[in-house]
């Protein structure tokens, strides 16, 4: 079986050129996948239509009609940080139908596993506000096709975007079916997402929250997959793993102070591709997030899909990261108390 692909043409009509989001991302991406020669070994994915009830899964009603009313208007700001034109909503629409489609190919079989190369991102996009370029809550609206439709009863979403998944945490808070953790920079944007945010109610222990300090490398995330991430996935056993993957944690992003390299990500990619081997049969989905270096976004997606084709190792074309790394054995340490890991 194959290793899917989804992506759309439409996402380019989402686009404000100098904004850090914009079309190039996905123009980059899609450069490195044919240069390398990947594109063409992919089984390729169409988005499929979302219905608004599955819309609603994840987001209010009212923020719905907020975002459709976007269609009718010039292109504007919701918020500080995030654009709309008259062809956002419907780009984002279909960014979740590419999810959905690479989910559903997945999950019945037809696929090994799948990566989707979609915007606008997701994982600040609460239930009812877009913030932080994100629009609709691309892989919360993932996980929940997979309960719906599959009737998947535990998915285990990991977010290694530099930023915190505020959106994800606030749409499965009190959710146990749902296992989010998520590794981001801290301090940084939007400033949630310490360790003691660990759900609420039945959802308690269910949000895991990896706050690192500026500078935070290879060597740190390696760590904090082996003692957190892989003991608490076998403890939570999912039937689905989902990915948030954001390449902005790499040294050469312009909007953030982590320093993972090319490698490093490389290994975390294999990690959690082990993981679903170990933890459930081998069903993960990779969906894009941040990085906003475009050689970064390049070289980093098609290690994605090196690794989900069972490709070698390649070379890191952009070296290591430039600094040393700060100690987060204290970070660490809250981290594990927290969640009863010893």
């Amino acid at each position: 079986m194959p290793t899917g692909y989804s992506t759309d043409d439409r996402f380019a009509l989402h686009n404000l050129p100098e904004h850090p989001e914009n079309a190039r991302r996905l123009d980059a991406v899609e450069r490195g996948l044919r240069t390398d020669g990947l594109r063409d070994r992919l089984g390729f994915v169409a988005a499929q239509p979302v219905p608004d009830d599955l819309l609603l899964a994840a987001h209010t009603p009212g923020y719905l009609r907020r975002l459709d009313a976007t269609t009718r208007d010039h292109s504007s700001m919701l918020g500080a940080d995030t654009y709309v034109t008259p062809q956002s909503y419907a780009a984002a629409r279909t960014a979740v139908g590419c999810v959905t489609a690479a989910i559903q190919g997945v999950l019945d079989g037809r696929l090994d596993n799948a990566l989707a190369a979609v915007r606008p991102p997701g994982h600040h996009a609460t239930p009812s506000q877009a913030m932080g370029f994100c629009l609709l809550n691309n892989i919360a609206l993932g996980a929940q096709y997979a309960r719906r439709t599959f009737g998947m009863e535990r998915v285990l979403i990991v977010d290694y975007d530099v930023h915190h998944g505020n959106g994800t945490q606030d749409i499965f808070y009190g959710d146990p079916g749902v296992l989010f953790i998520s590794t981001h920079q801290s301090p940084l944007y939007p400033g949630t997402g310490d360790v003691t945010e660990t759900g609420s109610g039945t959802g308690q222990g269910a949000t895991v929250n990896v706050p690192l300090p500026p500078g935070t490398g290879d060597r740190a995330y390696a760590t904090v997959f082996e003692r957190v991430v892989w003991p608490l996935a076998e403890r939570f056993q999912p039937e689905l793993l989902l990915v948030s993957a954001g390449f902005d944690a790499h040294w050469g992003d312009p909007l953030a102070q982590m320093q993972l390299s090319l490698a490093g990500y490389d290994y975390l990619n294999r990690e959690l591709i082990r993981m679903a081997q170990a933890v459930c049969q081998g069903r993960i989905v990779f969906i894009l997030e941040g990085g906003y270096n475009l050689n970064v976004l390049r070289y980093a997606w098609a290690g994605v899909a090196r690794a989900l084709l069972g490709d070698p190792i390649g070379d890191d074309i952009l070296g290591p990261a430039p600094y040393s790394e700060p100690d987060i054995a204290p970070a660490l340490a809250r981290v594990r108390r927290a969640h009863q890991l010893g």
